[in-house]
C-alpha cells in the first residue's frame, strides 16, 4: 500500500496520539484505533505497521463496511473449491494474505456476530479455517483495527462480543478531532494549500486572507482533516488570481440554488415562486398586509436580496458584490449586519 503517510500538525493532542503509535508499534500485540471520520485512522494503522519488526512484511487492509455480510466470512478467512455458489476455485483470506505482517480492519464495528465469533478464535489461537476446509491453517498476523464507534457501548447493547474487544483493546489509540487541535487547522491548510498551488504551477502560494483564515479556523470540521483536504483544494484550484491572497472557499460543495430538494411523501416539488425567500416575514405586517416596521421590513427586504444573490452566484462573494453593485467589503458587512452564512 503505497500512500503518502506524512503527518502534519503540532498540536499537544494530536502528537500524543502519534507518539504512542509510535511506541505500540514495537510490540506484538493488537491495537484499537478509534476517531471520527477523516482522522487519520488508516495513517496510524500504517505507522504502527511500517515501525515494526514487521515492515518488510504484508500490510493487508479491509474494510468491513464494503462487503455484504454474506461475502465477509469469504474475504477475511478464505474459502476451498465449491463451499459455495459461485466458489469455481480456492482462494486465501485476508489472514492468509497477510500471514508475517499485519491486517489492518477498518469499519471493525461492522462485522457481524458470526464474523466476530471466528474472528475471536484467530485472535487466541492464531489458526484460520477455510469455508468448506476441514483442517486449520496456521497464521502469523498483527491485527490492527480501528472504528469510529463506542465499541464498550456496543458491547453493553450486545452487538460486539466482549471477550473480542477484551483481545483486541491491548492498546487503544483514539485521535482526536480536528476541532480539537488547537493550532493545527492553520498549518493543515497552509499545507494543502501549497502543494494544491504547487500542482497548478503557481509560480508562488499567495496565502489565504485574514478574513477567509478566519472561516477556516471558526468552521466546525465533522469531516475533520479530509474535508479541510477537500475545501482547501477546491478553494485553490477555483481562485483565478494566483498573485492575489485566496479569499472565497466554499464549504459545502453540494451548495446550490438548483440543488434537488427532499420532498415528503404526497407532496409535489415547490415552485420557484414557493422557493424563493420572502422578502418581507409577518412579524413586520399587520392582518391587512400592512408594513408596522418599516426598519425591519428594509432589513428583511435586503437579507432576502443577498441572500439570493448568494445563491445565483454560488456564494462566490466576489462576484456577488459584483453583481450587487457593491465593493466586497461592503458584501461582507451587508452579510454580517444580516448573519448571512458563507455558504
Amino acid at each position: 500500500m503505497e500512500k503518502n503517510t506524512q503527518f502534519v500538525g503540532q498540536s499537544l493532542a494530536f502528537l500524543d496520539a502519534v507518539e504512542l503509535a509510535g511506541r505500540a508499534a514495537e510490540l506484538n500485540r493488537p491495537v484499537l484505533v478509534i476517531g471520527e471520520r477523516g482522522t487519520g485512522k488508516e495513517l496510524i494503522a500504517e505507522r504502527l505497521h511500517h515501525l515494526s519488526p514487521r515492515w518488510g512484511e504484508p500490510l493487508i487492509v479491509m474494510n468491513c463496511a464494503a462487503l455484504p455480510e454474506t461475502l465477509i466470512e469469504a474475504e477475511l478467512f478464505g474459502h476451498e473449491q465449491g463451499a459455495f455458489t459461485g466458489a469455481t476455485k480456492a482462494r486465501p483470506g485476508r489472514f492468509e494474505e497477510a500471514d508475517g505482517g499485519t491486517l489492518f480492519l477498518d469499519e471493525l464495528g461492522t462485522l457481524s456476530m458470526a464474523a466476530q465469533e471466528r474472528l475471536l478464535r484467530v485472535v487466541e489461537y492464531g489458526e484460520v479455517t477455510r469455508i468448506g476446509a476441514s483442517k486449520p491453517v496456521r497464521v502469523d498476523v498483527r491485527i490492527v483495527a480501528a472504528t469510529n464507534e463506542d465499541l464498550p457501548a456496543a458491547a453493553d447493547a450486545g452487538r460486539f462480543r466482549p471477550d473480542l474487544l477484551d483481545r483486541l483493546s491491548f492498546e487503544v489509540i483514539t485521535l482526536p478531532p480536528l476541532r480539537a487541535r488547537e493550532g493545527d487547522i492553520s498549518v493543515l491548510a497552509d499545507h494543502f494549500g501549497r502543494r494544491m498551488a504547487a500542482e497548478l504551477n503557481w509560480p508562488q502560494w499567495p496565502g489565504f486572507s485574514a478574513a477567509c483564515a478566519a472561516e477556516l479556523e471558526g468552521y466546525g470540521w465533522p469531516g475533520n482533516v479530509r474535508e479541510l483536504r477537500n475545501v482547501v483544494e477546491r478553494a485553490v484550484y477555483r481562485w483565478p488570481e494566483p498573485g492575489r491572497p485566496i479569499s472565497s472557499i466554499v464549504f459545502d460543495p453540494f451548495a446550490s440554488p438548483w440543488k434537488p430538494r427532499p420532498l415528503m411523501p404526497g407532496t409535489a416539488a415547490p415552485s420557484a415562486e414557493s422557493a424563493a425567500p420572502a422578502p418581507v416575514t409577518a412579524s413586520v405586517m399587520n392582518g391587512h398586509g400592512d408594513v408596522t416596521d418599516l426598519k425591519s421590513a428594509v432589513d428583511a427586504h435586503e437579507a432576502a436580496i443577498v441572500r439570493a444573490a448568494l445563491e445565483r452566484f454560488r456564494y462566490n462573494q466576489r462576484a456577488t458584490a459584483k453583481g450587487l453593485g457593491l465593493t466586497y467589503d461592503q458584501l461582507r458587512h451587508c452579510m454580517k449586519k444580516h448573519g448571512l452564512s458563507a455558504g
